[in-house]
């Protein structure tokens, strides 16, 4: 038990690291086995363009919308915002959204960047297209004496023995896809650097804080998931047990209201006059205007405390 409370420490202490962590080491896995075992290069002047572009830019795609799909920001900014009535204050919101749509797009890179970049050090999906590329394909052969080098560089990739002569190029397209690999590797570092270092240095609060607020929401979290199984059992028994007996209920059940529910699970928004660690820290402690609407003056989006609306809601959308 003491392990297992271990474990689940370390967890919440470096659950972003841990999460990016393994997606990296899964994707890369991934890649290699579509690499190693599905792909298989046509070596056709017509075909080989297509066919290693699609292997090296379409599960990259696919694994971008995957990231908004898991993410739990994605759902709080989408959940009820077409619903009748939702456009109130939509400019505001609109510039909210396009924030957090930046830092989702960012979190979503994660995986796909990792897929090209672990494609382009291996080289096969980059050879195969390369050498069905026309212009480079002149380029290659333009010092090179046989007559045949354009017809023959396509088979390349396959190894080929009608291409025998040519294998040279074959390191070369490789050198080439390895060198852009480790140019794309260095650029994502220079940007996170750059990006991580930017967002701590604008963060309003101390990094003990910062500590302390992640500590909060973990607990908020848990005490949440534990109140709401409790008040939902004790709803469900009670609705049961007056069908049953065939009777009514007597005064409504205490159940929060749809108002009180979007309150909460709005995106959170930092006020340095009246500071709130979440959604319903800032729910229980709200000031109201005169239409009934909670007061947004002063309130903004800040990078640095994106984990909120994430800790408050690690979960994703039931499908």
């Amino acid at each position: 038990m003491e392990k297992l409370k271990t474990i689940v420490d370390l967890h919440l202490k470096h659950y972003g690291v841990l999460g990016y962590g393994l997606v990296t080491a899964l994707t890369a896995g991934l890649e290699r086995i579509f690499s190693s075992v599905v792909f298989q290069c046509p070596c056709s002047a017509t075909w080989n363009l297509a066919y290693g572009l699609v292997f090296l830019l379409v599960p990259a795609l696919a694994l971008f919308f995957l990231g908004y799909l898991l993410s739990a920001r994605t759902w709080r900014l989408l959940t009820g915002c077409c619903a009748p009535g939702a456009c109130t204050c939509c400019c505001d919101k609109g510039l909210r959204g396009v924030l957090v749509f930046a830092q989702l797009s960012g979190t979503a890179a994660v995986a796909p960047l990792t897929w090209v970049a672990v494609a382009l050090l291996g080289g096969d999906f980059y050879e195969c297209a390369a050498s069905g590329t026309q212009v480079l394909v002149r380029r290659l052969c333009s010092g090179h004496g046989d007559p045949n080098c354009t017809t023959l560089l396509p088979l390349v990739p396959c190894g080929d023995k009608q291409a025998e002569n040519l294998m040279d190029f074959k390191k070369n397209l490789k050198a080439q896809s390895q060198v852009a690999g480790w140019i794309l590797i260095a650029a994502v570092i220079i940007g996170l650097v750059i990006f991580v270092s930017i967002t701590r240095c604008r963060s309003p609060v101390s990094i003990l804080q910062l500590k302390f607020w992640k500590i909060y929401l973990a607990q908020e979290r848990k005490i949440f998931e534990n109140q709401a199984t409790e008040h939902a059992t004790k709803l469900a028994e009670n609705n049961v047990k007056c069908f049953f007996e065939c009777s009514r209920q007597k005064g409504e059940y205490k159940t929060p209201s749809m108002k009180d529910w979007k309150q909460i699970s709005a995106l959170y928004t930092f006020s340095p006059e009246e500071l709130h660690y979440s959604t319903v820290h800032k729910f229980v402690n709200r000031e109201e205007n005169a239409d009934g609407n909670e007061s947004s003056e002063g309130k903004t989006m800040v990078s640095a405390l994106h984990f909120v609306d994430s800790f408050a809601l690690n979960t994703t959308l039931d499908l």
